[in-house]
């Protein structure tokens, strides 16, 4: 079967010119456009990024944390990276672009969380919200910085906060930690912002805030000391307890204040350094400013004596004992005890201390004359502390001042235990030359007089004895019992005697006439011895009543 081509007629192509736009690109163009517009945004609106180092990344995620300053949102964190020396974690934070002017020297950071130390209790509203990061800018004219250091534990208070911020130095830390309170006469005005080791490891050094409102307190002569916990010590003056309050006896304490008699001073200005003293009586000390000094030698045990033990004068401190060495004398075969004390005139009164700071002064050398000198004496017999006194004593042995090398001698005087020991000796050596053998020989002829005085007494109470016997025998007879009642009778027989012979008794009646007749009679007596003085010879003749007396006749006559 034979196949049949068929022939198509010949197409001729038609040739057209191609189209430059399409509305099909629109969609790719908008596509891009809008693409490129968001890219630009995005790098836009990308703040600046900080890169700061913590040692632990606890509570911090990337893309959730949050930073933020004054508790409003600046940032957030981007990213977090272990350390190249595995050591500590690299947190980048990304800021927005109008919070880039914070990142500059000296903004900290710290991750807020909560937290419960002795000072205080903080953080507690991230166990909703969580933890976030928290900003403190630095000062206003410093420059820019993006690579910073966190901070483990968050600071005191904020650096733009006014107020004033010095450091405290001390030899130790003691109980004294961050956030501890700031005291002016128990009044809190600030707070201990940080601690830190100084780097040659000799000294601690604190950051101490103090509140705008009382910064003027703060001057150069300023003492701060610690109050931290309870303190108690023991010296020459005794024992002394000091007990702050609960929450310096917690987390420590500083107070602060100026000297009794001291000036204030300038004001004090921020980074000032103070020293922060061990107590208030170290602080107190810390005036004292020795311009006299003097080296006693001292011929009985100094067991007791202290380095700093105060130097008084009747009571009053005027120095402290500054060194107690024997290289303070050149010779070695003096066996006395070398002390040297230093004095401070200021602590006397103005006229006798410009007496002592005179270049060409014989204070000294007067008030040695009249019988000063220094001793030791025992402050307190429970510690056994001891301190030199400088006081004027009557029977002193003549001395005065001397040289010992570079340092000028004051002349000592045994006392205390010494001068005890001194007098108990003497008073053994008059006992032992007392005459005790014949004394004790008088004192056993008294023992032998004494015991016969004693066995006579025994007899003289044996003799009582028997007296009382018989006495209560007496007592005990019925017959004596009966004796009241006869003597009660005869008492009422001599009252109605006695009443008889009284005003209305006959007795009385007979008494008066018999009285009476004695009288007439006495009168009768008297008239007739007048008579007879006159003219004795009455008594021959009779009484005449002429002139011419008769003899009379005899009765019965003629």
């Amino acid at each position: 079967m034979n196949e049949e081509t068929t022939q198509l007629p010949a197409v001729t192509p038609e040739v057209r010119r191609a189209q430059r736009w399409n509305i099909v690109w629109v969609v790719p163009l908008v596509a891009l456009l809008l693409g490129g517009w968001l890219l630009y945004r995005n790098f836009a609106a990308q703040g600046p990024v900080a890169r700061v180092r913590f040692d632990t990344a606890e509570e911090i995620y990337a893309g959730k944390t949050e930073v933020r300053c004054r508790s409003v949102k600046v940032g957030i964190v981007k990213d977090v990276e272990l350390a190249e020396d595995l050591k500590s974690v690299l947190v980048f934070l990304e800021l927005e672009h109008a919070s880039e002017g914070l990142l500059r020297l000296g903004t900290r950071f710290w991750v807020v969380k909560p937290r419960l130390s002795a000072a205080e209790v903080s953080g507690l509203g991230t166990l909703i919200q969580g933890a976030y990061i928290e900003l403190d800018p630095g000062p206003q004219d410093a420059v820019r910085d993006y690579l910073f250091r966190g901070l483990e534990t968050p600071p005191a208070t904020n650096l733009n906060v006014p107020g004033r911020r010095v450091t405290l130095t001390a030899e130790e830390a003691g109980s004294l930690s961050v956030g501890a309170p700031i005291y002016f006469r128990g009044i809190e005005v600030g707070r201990i912002e940080g601690r830190n080791l100084a780097e040659s490891g000799q000294q601690v050094s604190y950051d101490a805030f103090i509140s705008e409102k009382y910064s003027n307190l703060v001057t150069a002569n300023t003492r701060f000391w610690n109050t931290s916990g309870i303190d108690i010590s023991a010296g020459a003056d005794g024992f002394k307890l000091r007990t702050p309050s609960f929450q310096a006896m917690v987390s420590g304490g500083v107070s602060f204040g100026v000297s009794e008699g001291d000036a204030a001073g300038t004001p004090a200005t921020d980074g000032m350094s103070f020293t922060l003293f061990r107590d208030e009586d170290a602080a107190r000390r810390s005036t004292f400013n020795p311009t006299l000094k003097f080296l006693l030698l001292f011929e009985q045990s100094v067991r007791g004596l202290s380095k700093k033990a105060p130097v008084e004068f009747r009571g009053i401190t005027i120095g402290r004992v500054a060194e107690i060495s024997f290289d303070l004398v050149a010779s070695a075969d003096d066996p006395r005890i070398p002390v040297l004390i230093e004095l401070d005139p200021s602590l006397v009164r103005p006229e006798t201390a410009l007496a002592m700071t005179k270049p060409d002064s014989v204070f000294f050398s007067e008030e040695i004359g009249k019988g000063m000198r220094a001793s030791l004496k025992t402050g307190s017999l429970i510690t056994g502390a001891m301190y030199v006194d400088l006081d004027y004593y009557d029977d002193a042995p003549r001395a005065e001042l001397g040289k010992s090398g570079e340092h000028t001698t004051f002349p000592t005087i045994s006392s205390g235990f010494a001068q005890l020991e001194a007098k108990l000796s003497a008073i053994l050596d008059k006992v032992q030359a007392l005459p005790l053998e014949a004394t004790m020989a008088d004192i056993a002829a008294a023992a032998a007089e004494a015991k016969v005085t004693i066995a006579e007494a025994r007899t003289t109470l044996k003799e009582i004895e028997a007296t009382a016997a018989a006495a209560r025998k007496t007592l005990d007879d019925p017959e004596f019992r009966g004796l009241p009642a006869d003597l009660r009778k005869s008492l009422d027989g001599l009252q109605k005697s006695v009443a008889s012979v009284g005003p209305d008794g006959a007795v009385q009646g007979d008494l008066l006439r018999t009285l009476d007749e004695l009288r007439a009679t006495l009168r009768s007596l008297q008239a007739v011895s007048t008579t007879i003085d006159e003219k004795p010879n009455s008594l021959l003749f009779g009484r005449e009543s002429s002139g011419n007396p008769k003899p009379m006749a005899p009765r019965g006559g003629r």
